[in-house]
């Protein structure tokens, strides 16, 4: 059902399937099973932490005869990792306020794009808002995305001023502009905010996104915000560093994994659900405006991905 995944993404799944089912065939339960076992979990970033805690569970259940096979402890293995994967997502429903965080280079601007052409997709009429007004690329890039998909860029100035303008007065300028449009006649249905992508201080990315959120509840009120925190697959632990360091500075409500067609070590998306207590929202995994898909433990059909989906693919022969 889901072989679009494996097509995709196959440079995961052929260096990890490959070798995790190698060591499920050519081992016996024992310690050297476990030892080769850790060493592949933590060759895909899955992390010292989630990694220790998968081993000693699956140690544990060796030990008291719970399994008693290698098809018994493949299968509990999985059990564990959709497990990590389960977080009740259900009470975070998608606002009509997106903001999107993360460092330059996680694939951000990109995924607005992907985002906006999946809600548009669904007849929902879209604001693309492109407040990364430090790096002037990020703003032309989004004006090309907006332009090929056919929903509208807020930039709030002309292309020579806009590498100078405050991000916070862009976006104050913008959801003025969907607040009036959407009040007077339902035009905008979602605004996605591109913001800046510097991973400074701490100190300073407070400052940044606070400033930002703060302009929304000027303009906006109670209305709530979804923010979104792109992260790199291909940076493996440096993606779980970052993950951290947003969840503590700004309300992270998922993580979008983008990149996942580039790398081996996706694993690092158990290690943040775990550790960070964090949901995967979405995947991206090609350059395509198709490549996406919305990461939801209890949805299943054709534009979302589950745990199990995931989990399941990852230990598929």
């Amino acid at each position: 059902m889901f072989k679009f995944i494996k097509d995709k993404i196959n440079k995961v799944y052929n260096q990890f399937t490959t070798k995790i089912s190698s060591i499920f065939s050519n081992n016996k339960l024992d310690a050297k099973f476990l030892q080769e076992l850790k060493v592949l979990l933590l060759s895909a970033d899955t992390g010292v932490k989630t990694t220790n805690k998968i081993i000693e569970t699956l140690q544990q259940k060796i030990s008291n005869k719970t399994i008693n096979n290698m098809e018994e402890a493949k299968v509990e293995l999985e059990n564990i990792l959709i497990s990590i994967l389960d977080i009740d997502n259900s009470g975070k429903k998608e606002q009509k306020v997106i903001m999107l965080v993360g460092i330059n280079g996680t694939g951000k601007t990109t995924f607005a794009a992907k985002l906006a052409n999946k809600l548009k997709s669904t007849n929902n009429k879209v604001l693309l808002v492109a407040a990364d007004t430090f790096r002037a690329a990020a703003v032309k890039q989004l004006q090309v995305w907006g332009k090929k998909i056919g929903v509208e860029v807020f930039t709030g100035q002309t292309d020579s001023t806009v590498a100078s303008t405050d991000p916070a007065s862009v976006v104050f300028n913008a959801v003025t502009k969907f607040k009036n449009e959407h009040s007077r006649n339902g035009h905008y249905d979602y605004i996605i905010i591109d913001t800046a992508g510097r991973m400074q201080t701490k100190t300073n990315l407070m400052r940044e996104l606070g400033k930002i959120t703060k302009v929304i509840g000027k303009v906006l009120g109670e209305q709530k915000i979804t923010t979104y925190l792109t992260v790199d697959a291909m940076l493996g632990q440096n993606s779980f560093e970052q993950a951290r360091v947003f969840k503590e500075v700004t309300d992270v409500d998922g993580i979008v994994l983008t990149k996942l067609d580039g790398t081996g070590k996706g694993g690092v998306v158990f290690a943040i659900t775990q550790e960070l207590g964090l949901p995967i929202s979405y995947i991206t995994f090609g350059e395509g405006l198709e490549d996406i898909k919305g990461f939801d433990t209890n949805s299943f059909g054709p534009n979302e991905f589950g745990a199990k989906d995931f989990v399941r693919d990852l230990l598929s022969d």
